[in-house]
Order: structure tokens, then C-alpha cells, then sequence
């Protein structure tokens, strides 16, 4: 159920699923505009700002970074260009291809090191070990 209503930050933080600190923190951040506040200084949020917490949620999901994001939200407009918006995606989707081809290459030597062990014997000093200290 989203609220219409002004909501304190934990109800925010309960429909969003963002914590109070990390509302505050991407507050600061200026991820989400800084909240109204009420005579007795409570902070009041609408549900945009629980729209929006649940789209940077999304936006790290699929490893965009803070700032990244900063740059999804100012393009979250109504006349947004999808073009710019693409190549966004695009440029992340480039980064994890790298990320991924690293990672492989690391698996792949733990792997050759792993096997390395197994035929070693336990009087040889271990090549897992070793290979780092080089």
C-alpha cells in the first residue's frame, strides 16, 4: 500500500525497504530532495520519495554506482531522452562484461593453484602461498 499522506522516515523506510540511515545518507547525498519537515521537526516524505528510493534500490541491484544513479534520477524526467538513458545502460552493461572477464581469470588461476595443491606434497611449501608471495 503506498501512502498519499506526508509519512515520517520510518514508514518511509518500511514501504521503500531502504533503512532510516540510508535514507538520511542518500539525503545528504542529495539522492532523494531533503525532506519537509513539520512544526516539531519531524521529516515528512510522499510517495515519490518512496518511488524513488525503490529506483535507486534498482539502480544498485544492476551494480550502477551512487553517482551513476545521481544521473538515472536527473534524467527521470517526462521528457527524458532514451537515447542518454541507454547509453547509460550500455556503458554499465560494458563495465560488467569486463568485471566478468576478470573474475573468470581469476577463478581460472585459483583453480590451476587449487590443483597445483593437491599434487604437491605436505613437505613442499604450499603453491598457493607461494605464488602470492611472487
Amino acid at each position: 500500500m503506498l501512502y498519499h499522506s506526508p509519512m515520517k522516515i520510518g514508514e518511509l523506510s518500511k514501504q521503500s525497504g531502504v533503512s532510516i540511515d540510508t535514507i538520511r545518507y542518500y539525503e545528504q547525498r542529495g539522492l532523494i530532495p531533503e525532506a519537509r519537515r513539520t512544526a516539531s521537526g519531524y521529516r515528512q516524505y510522499s510517495a515519490e520519495d518512496v518511488s524513488r528510493l525503490k529506483f535507486i534500490v534498482q539502480t544498485k541491484e544492476l551494480g550502477f554506482t551512487l553517482e551513476e544513479t545521481g544521473q538515472l534520477l536527473a534524467l527521470r524526467t517526462d521528457d527524458c531522452n532514451c537515447a542518454e538513458v541507454r547509453a547509460v545502460a550500455e556503458a554499465k552493461a560494458n563495465e560488467i562484461e569486463v568485471r566478468i572477464r576478470k573474475l573468470s581469470q581469476m577463478r581460472q588461476i585459483l583453480l590451476s593453484l587449487a590443483e597445483q595443491c593437491e599434487e604437491s606434497s605436505d613437505t613442499d611449501p604450499c603453491p598457493i602461498l607461494k605464488s602470492l608471495e611472487e
